[in-house]
């Protein structure tokens, strides 16, 4: 069996943008009679490092997540700064916007990615990682997320 153009077709979670994450973490909850999870924001410039369609943004995201048998889903409230998360959920609403894998390699992954026409529109860091969204919506109806976890 194929494991795909990235190697790993294991998607570890779901993003779905949300205009209020109090509310929509609330309506999960107690649909799925689970506890409301906990939102916290991504972090700032200096340490997300985030870039936006080539450009640094100070953009920030208010994130929940739930996990929901074998993946998780991802509640992102975006704030007003230019990113992936506020246009989307600009031109297209609410709901899904991505699905996430982890690789390993990011630079050569998203090489590959852009060369078979996936351009990567928004990267940064989190604690212990980082992150790539790769434009596959005209293909795939979403993004791909790639996740690459430091070695511990």
């Amino acid at each position: 069996m194929t494991q795909g153009l990235l190697g790993n077709n294991a998607v570890v979670h779901i993003g779905i943008l949300v205009n209020d994450i109090d509310k929509v973490s609330q309506a999960y909850a107690d649909f799925f009679g689970i506890e409301k999870p906990e939102a916290s924001w991504t972090g700032p410039l200096e340490q997300a490092q985030t870039q936006y369609n080539g450009e640094p943004t100070p953009a920030r995201a208010k994130l929940a997540f739930m996990k929901m048998g074998a993946i998780q889903i991802e509640l992102i409230e975006p704030d007003e700064h230019p990113s992936t998360w506020r246009s989307h959920l600009e031109e297209h609403g609410e709901g899904p916007h991505h699905i996430a894998l982890v690789i390993e390699g990011m630079q050569e992954k998203i090489t590959l990615m852009e060369s078979k026409g996936f351009p990567l529109q928004q990267k940064g860091e989190y604690p212990g990682g980082r992150y790539a969204y790769m434009d596959t919506f005209k293909e795939l109806k979403v993004l791909v997320e790639l996740l690459e976890n430091d070695k511990k």
